[in-house]
């Protein structure tokens, strides 16, 4: 034998090793496309032996196909096209599929073998790819979930800025009877998980209530999502209950998270529950319903874990009669009902909650606070207070304005209005010799023109008479 055939056949020889030892799978095929070679990485990968597929196309035993499950006709196959037009093939993201019916993801390269310009056949090499496509997949799904967890806290903080921006502090004062039943049925409600439905007038503190409930309750931990609903124009009520995608809308120039997904697994507070319009309404309700909703411009469907409670300053059973408020929605909501009293219900609670609001006001006026001068606290149990708790924090605060030493005096509206005539028409402030003035006849009005001596405007001022009657004469007071 000859030297030169000896160096051929070691030379096949090693080949043929290398070829065995290959991790990848590697097929030989013919200008017909038909199976000439199988390595044994290619049958451990698919499961069919080489004297299965020697001879035989392999596109019929492998259903080459797309990651999505399409199949190729063989025409339109890679691996069969560079034996057409002798260019070098190669391809990710396809499966091949075994003996056995399952299939696997594949990254292949085809290669033309070209001899004196004909194409005499084709190499194809293939690696099983499933574990790196599924670290990838995974990676993708973690990517994907770390960017909506950094959209929700930048929306949390968001939020939860407002509320501190909006500087909320406060508790139900009171020791009346109305309130006592309040606090009690709140004590019932909190523990529970079902939806609450606060009703009231303007002013009476609903949100108070709903936050009572929730800081008694298992989502005390987290801060309570609020939406007004009467605050929100009629085209973005969606948008805030359920958040939106970005192109969703014009001007949605970035994906927003709702109030919702904010609320999951928490309590979500619905001020003014009424004005939702009838659309978001039946949305709203299908939430209640299932616990799932779509973002605007979204197809996701996502599941959500939250507590409703709701405050209406209107008769929502009169809405429902006048086909502005779904019923099934009432039901919904109105699950356990709470009323909170008006002011003109549990006066007896005035003094209490004058003295914490003066107390307040004050300390935010950097203004000293000795405590109430109690005689001024008589005008209050006549009055109904129409604005109730409102009204009555907004005009202690007017008063602490004027207050400047000695004991908090309040002194009495007149007409029933909640506004003195400390500034003009034209809103421009009055003097300080102006407003004393004011201040000194409507003291006068209220003890009936008396100076001196008990129940006067003296002991009302906290004022020696002879004090009061040169402050009169200086500003030209008569009584």
């Amino acid at each position: 034998m000859s030297q030169q055939s000896i160096s051929t056949r070691s030379l096949i020889e090693r080949y043929q090793f290398i070829l065995e030892a290959m991790s990848e799978g590697v097929y030989g095929l013919d200008a017909n496309g038909l199976a000439t070679f199988v390595n044994p990485a290619a049958e451990r990968l698919t499961g069919w032996e080489g004297t299965d597929l020697i001879g035989k196309s392999i596109h019929s035993f492998h259903h080459h196909s797309h990651s999505d499950g399409r199949h190729y006709p063989q025409m339109d196959c890679p691996i069969y096209q560079c034996l057409q037009d002798g260019i070098t093939r190669s391809k990710e993201n396809e499966v091949f599929w075994r003996k056995d019916g399952s299939s696997f993801s594949v990254e292949y390269s085809a290669t033309p073998i070209i001899l004196e310009g004909s194409i005499q056949g084709a190499v194809v090499v293939f690696k099983n790819i499933s574990e790196r496509k599924r670290m990838e997949d995974n990676l993708k799904q973690a990517l994907t979930e770390n960017r909506f967890l950094k959209e929700k806290l930048q929306a949390e903080n968001h939020y939860l800025q407002e509320e501190i921006d909006a500087g909320f502090v406060g508790e139900i004062i009171g020791q009346s009877p109305p309130i006592s039943h309040l606090k009690e049925q709140i004590a019932l409600a909190a523990p529970t998980q079902a939806n609450i439905l606060i009703t009231g007038e303007s002013g009476t503190g609903k949100e108070l209530v709903a936050r009572a409930i929730h800081q008694q309750s298992a989502f005390s931990q987290q801060a309570m999502v609020k939406l007004n609903c009467g605050a929100i124009p009629e085209g973005l009520v969606d948008s805030e209950l359920f958040g939106h995608e970005k192109g969703a809308f014009t001007g949605a120039i970035q994906r927003r998270i709702g109030r919702f997904e904010l609320a999951n697994n928490g309590t979500l507070f619905l001020d003014e529950v009424s004005e939702l319009p009838l659309d978001a309404q039946v949305k709203l309700l299908r939430v209640l319903q299932e616990g799932e909703f779509e973002r605007v411009g979204g197809t996701q469907t996502i599941k959500v874990n939250v507590r409703i409670i709701a405050a209406s300053n209107k008769d929502l059973k009169q809405a429902v009669d006048q086909n502005t408020f779904r019923m099934d929605l009432f039901y919904r909501l109105n699950v356990f009902a709470i009323h909170v009293p008006a002011l003109r219900e549990r006066k007896s609670d005035i003094p209490l909650l004058v003295h914490d609001f003066a107390r307040r006001a004050c300390k935010n006026m950097n203004k000293p606070y000795k405590g109430l001068h109690t005689p001024s606290l008589k005008w209050m149990s006549h009055h109904n207070w129409p604005g109730n708790i409102r009204e009555l924090q907004n005009w202690v605060e007017h008063n602490a304005i004027l207050h400047q030493s000695g004991l908090f005096q309040l002194v009495p509206m007149h007409h029933g209005t909640t506004q003195q005539t400390v500034v003009n028409p034209s809103n421009k402030p009055v003097t300080l010799e102006q407003a004393e003035r004011e201040h000194i006849q409507q003291a006068l009005a209220y003890c009936n023109g008396k100076v001196s001596g008990k129940a006067g405007a003296a002991e009302l001022l906290d004022l020696p008479a002879s004090t009061l009657r040169s402050r009169m004469k200086k500003l030209r007071i008569s009584n």
